[in-house]
């Protein structure tokens, strides 16, 4: 599968630019998303744009609770990246997991998924109607150029999108990449003063 619909900064590029300038005008990212209604695993409604992306550092990603292949072991990476981020997650940088199957996993799912994979503050487990997640999928580029492929959510993309919405700087990677792998990536886009990455 491949990340469609947005443009994104390659590793080697990010590598050799360790500090970037604020943006002064809105992103490309944020003006392509839409600031529709979601609902965390504590049953908050928020704003998507407006309450979880603006003026963030995130990584982005879609699962569905009862996902038996590739959630599971892409769930136990992201722990290890929130463990490895340490108390920053929650306060420099968030961690959202989207859901593909909203009709199936309602907040009280959610809540018991993010304690089942021991996921601290800072990450928080959304959904929401099909409609908007659905939305939300498309326009993150979280699809298959193949339709029948981009329809069956037992193969979704195992994709970790990240990006710093002040600097308007987004790239993506495996979510099975090695944490740590994760972690100094994210640094790339990230110009503000921070602990070393182990």
């Amino acid at each position: 599968m491949v990340l469609a619909g947005i443009v994104l900064a390659s590793h080697a590029t990010l590598a050799q630019t360790p500090t970037f300038a604020p943006a002064r005008r809105q992103s490309v990212m944020s003006a392509r998303l839409p600031d529709v209604e979601v609902i965390t695993q504590d049953g908050n409604k928020v704003r998507f744009y407006e309450d979880l992306i603006k003026g963030k550092i995130v990584l982005i990603n879609f699962f569905y609770a009862d996902c038996e292949k590739f959630c599971p072991p892409m769930t136990a990476n992201l722990a290890k990246v929130q463990k490895l981020l340490g108390d920053r997650v929650g306060k420099d940088i968030f961690m959202y997991s989207l859901t593909l199957k909203p009709q199936h996993d309602s907040a009280e799912v959610l809540k018991h998924y993010a304690h089942m994979n021991n996921a601290q503050p800072g990450w928080q487990f959304l959904t929401g109607t099909p409609e908007v997640m659905e939305n939300l999928r498309r326009t993150l580029g979280f699809i298959d150029p193949d339709p029948v492929v981009d329809a069956d959510t037992s193969t979704h993309i195992g994709i970790v999108l990240y990006g710093n919405d002040t600097l308007n700087r987004w790239s993506a990677c495996p979510a099975l990449t090695k944490a740590s792998e994760i972690v100094r990536s994210i640094s790339w886009l990230d110009p503000g003063p921070h602990e070393p990455i182990p």
